[in-house]
């Protein structure tokens, strides 16, 4: 078959099924009982990669059947080579070796599907399919049971999938959509049994159909999974401190559930639960104000987490308003947002994060289109505890919080039409004054695709309120994401009075991510849109938010090869554009940029761009002072990424930038290394090292100058080392060992201090006036300014220095001793020393010396689950 193929000339597959009559398999791995001789061989696979529509160097067939219970699928790989059969290991969803896949579109809405993959090895791999095939969602983790056999002839496989893990209606004779894929891992190569264009408009849409399923099963999923957890820890014991007595212990229990109201919606819930085993958030710092985004790793989070994952814009060209999200889980369960000021010999035991009292999720999808998701959760009032000579007293340092999160969709026209709305709130008991009382968000959004779902049209907008006290909206008013007090923001004013504030938001993007392929294979593709923040838009009580006044034009356009010629397996290059003004019309920024990446034969992979940003004014980065012109500069990156089927493989990453006139400079600098010492044995190591340096314009604070107000500025060296390292060892696909470490050290060293004269003017040095010699005269702690020089100190600026070191490290032993029920071991370590004093150590040897010259906190844990089905 040929890659030039018209998209609409491709006639989808069908494979016919059969009740098994309520025979059983043995699940062995072998599908040699006569059972299997019901239905006959699926096949014909056709290259997927590198050789889209070519016959594949090997073969693959497939038999599916069912009976009350399961859907049971048969694989045979035909493999000329066996013992060049790849059988690596790795955790679940790791994807290892060499493997085959089914995709199953129960739901048959030519949007979602389940995935179950299955290496040769037997370790696991399930993913949740959503938008097309735009997202593959890992966290999916379902029931399921197979078995692998290597033979003369290749290997083969048996699946069964229970019904109950699947969504479906109920109807009498259904449709599914379903593709079978494989992976010879030794020549990077995957095949399809229903072909699909690179080039598509969409995957699950294109699925081949499943047919000759009668009356199945209307059972409904009841799971129930209670947990145990018995905690211990050991820390550095603090004379005087009744709360630092060198350890603590603590046993807790909880409960995690499924309940499905019906065959295609489902109840997820939690009692009480614990994330002990989640891997430890890594090292970052950041000194321009915004906050850090943190993945989430809490496992009922993240599961159908597809639903709820309501981004603002999402844009091919990238830019920090992709970050933005209607719902960011991370709030929930959080660090507390209050504190306690001590006294002299007084003491606190301050809660780390706030316990969640219970969480449930309701989600799917119905047979009319309707994807349905509600999400409930609780949060306990937490206090703080200060002990002072054997007195106690609490402070509420987080108020009792309830969060809802709804979110609808429908799909017409076979999902080339969606419309989608959401809505979130955040309603908290009035115990803290810094917080919102209430905090609610809404959206809607419409997608529609046409020509072979090539092009399509994306809008959505959305509307924000926030509630509380003048003064908690005083602060809301004057906080970084808003900064209302800028002296150059007419079209802005604080009102003290107020005890709420409504924003909207909203984007529009129209763009092209198919077509048919040139001559030489090649696809034009693009993408251009605007996407706006109002200045009240207030989103971070439940959602993820860096700034509000904002309008933001995008572009990306892409031409991409996606079949072999010359020395490349692919080839694209890429070119954005990007514009930025806030609602009182300034121009705040623009940036062009082109990249282009290759993968060639030998599978290595290369890839490099260059930006050029010739005008730059920030809203923010003087928290509010004013406005701020930043130098233009350019900006470049590479990378290469060594063939990752090799035992060693190596990555290297280099991103460099410098403004013009010797004003600023950034670089930065990762190495990664990935040794399989068997296939059952990884080891991963991956140092980075960056640095920035700006010569007069990063933010220091702001003091009052007689009847003024300065915004102090200074030169700033920022450095950063980290050093992660991760070994996976699986003693049986459902035995591992997993261990990550961390050391992280960020290093901020500021000089020349001064203050802003000229903000938005066009000559750097004339936005600055640096202190001389006679004006600052440095002393124990920081610096007395006399600006009038006069002999007295009109104000003192603290040294603003720091070294922040960190270690963090999991070990995890995670045993699944039966499908869906797991025994975790783990041991935690944690060690943030203060390092303010080591600032003229190398970086290096400051980190290793603080890191494991100090005693670092030691958590053990085990947890015990048991899921039940009923």
């Amino acid at each position: 078959m040929s890659a030039q193929v018209a998209q609409t000339d491709i006639v989808k597959k069908q494979y016919t099924t059969q009740f098994s009559g309520g025979a059983s398999i043995e699940l062995d791995g072998i599908p040699d009982e006569a059972l299997w001789d019901k239905v006959e061989w699926g096949g014909d696979f056709v290259q997927y990669k590198p050789s889209e529509g070519m016959a594949p160097s090997q073969q693959t067939r497939f038999k599916i059947l069912y009976d009350e219970k399961y859907l049971l699928i048969a694989y045979r790989c035909f493999d000329t080579a066996p013992d060049s059969i790849v059988e690596r290991m790795s955790r679940r969803d790791e994807f290892p070796g060499d493997w085959v896949e089914i995709n199953i579109d129960s739901y048959h809405d030519l949007r979602s599907a389940f995935s179950f993959t299955l290496s040769v090895s037997g370790v696991k791999g399930d993913e949740f399919i959503s938008s097309n095939g735009n997202n593959w969602d890992t966290n999916w983790n379902p029931i399921w049971y197979a078995k692998t056999h290597i033979d003369s002839l290749g290997w083969t496989a048996e699946v069964k999938i229970p019904f109950s893990q699947l969504r479906y209606g109920n109807q009498a004779e259904p449709v599914w959509g379903f593709q079978v894929q494989r992976l010879i891992f030794r020549k990077a190569e995957r095949s399809y049994w229903q072909y699909i264009p690179q080039n598509a408009g969409g995957w699950v849409s294109e699925f081949g159909e499943l047919l000759g399923l009668r009356d199945l099963t209307t059972r409904k999923q009841v799971e129930l999974a209670p947990y145990l957890v018995a905690q211990t820890e050991r820390f550095e014991k603090e004379e005087g401190n009744p709360f630092a007595d060198g350890s603590r212990n603590n046993i807790n229990g909880g409960l995690d559930g499924k309940l499905a109201v019906t065959s295609d919606l489902i109840l997820d819930f939690t009692i009480n639960p614990d994330f002990g085993q989640v891997e430890a958030d890594p090292g970052a710092v950041r000194l321009d104000g915004y906050e850090i985004f943190f993945e989430e790793r809490r496992p009922f989070f993240i599961e159908s987490r597809n639903l709820f994952d309501y981004q603002l814009t999402g844009s091919e060209a990238g830019g920090n308003y992709d970050a933005d999200l209607l719902f960011y889980s991370r709030r929930i369960g959080g660090a507390p947002h209050g504190g306690v000021q001590l006294q002299n010999g007084e003491y606190a035991d301050q809660p780390q994060k706030t316990s969640i009292l219970g969480a449930a999720k309701f989600s799917g999808k119905t047979k009319n289109g309707w994807s349905i998701g509600l999400l409930e959760s609780v949060t306990q009032r937490e206090s703080a505890t200060i002990d002072r000579h054997g007195e106690r007293r609490k402070e509420i340092v987080e108020p009792l919080t309830n969060y809802t999160v709804g979110r609808l969709l429908k799909d017409f026209d076979g999902g080339n039409t969606i419309i989608g709305g959401i809505f979130t709130a955040v309603n908290r008991e009035n115990d803290l004054d810094l917080l919102h009382r209430n905090a609610y968000s809404a959206g809607i959004d419409f997608q529609h695709f046409w020509k072979n779902r090539w092009w399509y049209v994306k809008a959505s907008t959305l509307f924000s309120r926030v509630e509380g006290s003048p003064e908690t909206i005083l602060a809301t008013q004057t906080g970084f994401v808003h900064l209302f007090q800028r002296e150059n923001a007419r079209h802005l004013s604080i009102d003290s009075t107020r005890t709420a504030l409504s924003g909207n938001g909203g984007t529009f993007k129209i763009g092209k991510i198919g077509g048919t392929p040139d001559k030489k294979g090649g696809v034009l593709k693009f993408e251009s849109g605007i996407t706006w923040r109002s200045p009240e838009l207030e989103l971070n009580d439940v959602g993820f938010l860096l700034s509000a006044d904002e309008i933001n034009h995008f572009t990306w356009a892409g031409y991409q090869i996606q079949k072999p010629f010359s020395i490349f397996r692919t080839w694209r290059i890429n070119y954005n554009h990007w514009a930025r003004w806030d609602f009182g019309g300034q121009f705040l920024y623009s940036a062009f940029n082109t990249n282009t990446h290759a993968w060639f034969k030998n599978n290595w992979n290369v890839g490099m761009g260059l930006t050029w940003n010739p005008n730059e004014i920030s809203n923010n980065a003087l928290r509010g002072g004013s406005s701020l012109r930043k130098p233009p500069g350019m900006g470049s990156f590479v990378y290469i990424q060594t063939d990752a089927r090799k035992k060693v493989s190596f990555s290297v990453n280099a991103n460099y930038a410098e403004g013009f006139g010797n004003t600023v400079q950034y670089e930065d600098y990762s190495l990664g290394i990935d040794v399989q010492l068997l296939d059952a044995l990884k080891f991963s190591l991956f140092p980075g090292y960056s640095r920035s340096w700006r010569r007069q314009d990063q933010f220091v604070t702001q003091v009052d100058y007689g009847t003024q107000r300065r915004t102090i500025v200074s030169e700033v060296d920022q450095r950063s080392l980290s050093l992660t390292a991760r070994i996976n060892y699986n003693l049986t696909p459902n035995l591992t060992v997993q261990y990550y470490a961390q050391p992280f050290i960020f290093r901020a060293l500021y000089n020349n201090y001064g203050y802003v004269t000229n903000p938005l003017g066009h000559d750097y040095d004339g936005r600055f006036h640096r202190y001389g010699a006679q004006e600052i005269q440095e002393m124990p702690g920081g610096f007395a300014v006399d600006e009038d020089r006069n002999g007295t100190t009109d104000y003192f600026l603290e040294t603003p220095d720091f070294n922040f070191v960190q270690f963090r490290s999991n070990l995890v032993a995670r045993w699944e001793y039966v499908p869906g029920s797991e025994l975790y071991l783990v041991w935690s370590q944690g060690n943030t020393p203060n390092a303010n004093s080591d600032l003229d150590t190398p970086l290096p040897r400051s980190l290793f010396d603080n890191v494991f010259h100090t005693r670092p906190q030691n958590i053990f844990l085990v947890k015990f689950t048991y899921r039940f089905l009923l």
